[in-house]
């Protein structure tokens, strides 16, 4: 049997490292996505190859699960460049990273049970 703290782990692992989750999100469904983070942890996939400056700030540099965790999140020049780009769901990331800063892990996990992509409805607590 899993644990719950295992399970949540797991879980807290597809919350890539700008806010989208990944579990809801069609292409990693439909296995054309590899994820933001899957595969580095146990090294199927090499950190050191990434492109992506927020996974390699977050992921392999500070090594945190989310921005979220990350105390320069507000200054953050990435992320602000990343969350001023045009799209609906750079907003909606963002508004995860927020929710998880305020809220935590476990009550984000909870309000993705309905989700059918990478963003959805977060309910305000």
């Amino acid at each position: 049997m899993v644990k719950k703290e295992d399970d949540t782990a797991n879980q807290i692992r597809l919350i890539g490292c700008c806010g989208a989750y990944c579990k809801t999100c069609p292409p990693l469904i439909e296995n054309y996505c590899k994820g933001c983070k899957l595969g580095y942890d146990i090294g199927k996939r090499d950190i050191n190859d990434a492109k992506c400056k927020m996974k390699v700030c977050c992921f392999k540099e500070k090594k945190l699960e989310t921005c979220a965790d990350c105390s320069d999140y507000s200054t953050c020049k990435i992320m602000l460049d990343f969350h001023s780009k045009n799209g609906y769901k750079y907003k909606k990331y963002k508004q995860s990273i927020e929710f998880i800063r305020k809220n935590g892990y476990a009550e984000f996990l909870k309000t993705t049970k309905d989700w059918k992509r990478a963003y959805g409805k977060l309910e305000v607590i």
